[in-house]
């Protein structure tokens, strides 16, 4: 199946974005995540993206502003969270190519710094590395290997450092992962 196409998210795709995340997790924890983010007013519609096949959304990324924070320096980032294929599309190189026009468009519209909680097998071949080599840290448990980030311009992490500050609705669904 290669015919599917990504594009930003669109006021009437909620719902489908909804399903793949429930079909992705098997749990809402993801979906509310989005929702509450949305009610929030905290989603930008040019950072999140959906995979279609057909008329069927069958992937989501988002990219969320987040603030990395050092004493009363705070520097701004993205969270890529949440990632999420339709389990019957899963394994097709469809998350792959989300992160990828997620990330293109993310370096184009002159974001400079991607957090990830994911896989440590999984996204350094998008170029992340350990959050904690550029002395970045989660605000909350974490495994070292699974608190990753990206610098999307070279040097964007020089010197950044400190604690990565989600927004509320992060805190309020229980959710930190992609």
């Amino acid at each position: 199946m290669n015919s599917f196409f990504i594009r930003q998210e669109l006021p009437d795709d909620a719902p489908g974005i909804s399903e793949v995340h429930l079909q992705a997790f098997g749990q809402d924890g993801e979906s509310r995540l989005v929702d509450a983010l949305r009610n929030d007013g905290v989603v930008n519609p040019d950072l999140s993206f959906v995979a279609v096949h057909g008329e069927r959304i069958i992937g989501h990324i988002l990219f969320t502003p987040v603030q990395i924070v050092s004493g009363t320096v705070a520097s701004p980032a993205l969270a890529l969270a949440p990632l999420g294929v339709h389990q019957d599309y899963q394994c097709r190189g469809i998350g792959a190519a989300l992160i990828e026009e997620g990330l293109d468009e993310c370096r184009r519209l002159g974001h400079h710094i991607v957090i990830v909680v994911g896989h440590p097998l999984y996204y350094p071949r998008f170029g992340f590395t350990a959050a904690s080599d550029a002395g970045i840290t989660a605000p909350f448990p974490c495994p070292d290997d699974a608190f990753m980030a990206l610098s999307l311009k070279p040097g964007a992490l020089d010197g950044i450092g400190g604690m990565v500050r989600y927004p509320a609705a992060f805190d309020a669904v229980g959710a930190h992962t992609s």
